[in-house]
């Protein structure tokens, strides 16, 4: 998943994109909210981390345009503001969660599995297809029971495939969810991922599950007649 960190502390930035980082997530961090406004217009998220007071455009002025423009992506204000009046007005701008500073990384981590969770209609913090199962707390995969390592990278991959399953993907979409604005390396290494991936979930498998549609992108489902793999 992708994750946005708005935060005008730059240490405490650089923490927090360390720690999601680490966790497995793919993350842009700026210290903003009119540097925020112009990342969500160049990329999809799947969450927000927002601080309230910052330089420029606070959390409360970024959030309000961020739904006022139609974007429902998930957003967790994260503020040392915690009057009651404060988490009221967060929540009426239409902010899904509350974290007050300081927190433990844990309950952060737990409350972005929660939000995205919800915002999916996904309960669960596993997801299946068929006889692979991806867990994306424990980060692991298995088909038909047996554990698949993956690499990180294709871990992510996998897990943003398998949440929006049986969704044509375009290339764009996929690169998107595995790259930050950092990446500058060449368009061609999602061909690389989707073969790599391919090969340790469906080789030797009586059927499979990650398709290559052509001219328009890939697609995870179980196999259709007349599909390329």
């Amino acid at each position: 998943m992708r994750v946005l960190v708005v935060e005008d502390a730059k240490d405490m930035n650089r923490l927090i994109v360390k720690t999601l980082t680490k966790a497995g997530y793919n993350v842009d961090g700026c210290y903003n909210g009119e540097e925020a406004l112009d990342y969500v217009l160049g990329a999809t998220y799947d969450a927000i981390l927002l601080d309230v007071m910052m330089p420029k455009l606070d959390g409360y002025g970024f959030l309000q345009r961020l739904r006022q423009s139609g974007q429902d992506t998930p957003v967790l204000f994260l503020t040392a503001r915690d009057a009651v009046a404060d988490r009221v007005k967060g929540l009426d701008l239409g902010a899904d969660d509350y974290l007050v500073k300081p927190f433990d990384f844990d309950e952060l981590l737990a409350r972005i599995r929660a939000m995205t969770r919800k915002h999916t209609g996904h309960r669960s913090n596993i997801f299946t297809l068929a006889d692979l199962t991806l867990d994306s707390q424990r980060r692991i995969v298995t088909r038909g029971g047996k554990e698949i390592p993956l690499l990180p990278k294709e871990f992510t991959l996998l897990e943003y495939m398998i949440r929006h399953q049986g969704m044509v993907l375009s290339r764009e979409q996929l690169e998107n969810c595995i790259w930050n604005y950092q990446y500058s390396g060449s368009s061609n290494n999602i061909d690389v991922y989707i073969s790599k991936l391919r090969k340790k979930i469906d080789e030797g498998q009586a059927s499979r599950l990650l398709h290559t549609i052509r001219g328009v992108g890939w697609v995870l489902r179980q196999e259709n007649i007349g599909e390329t793999p």
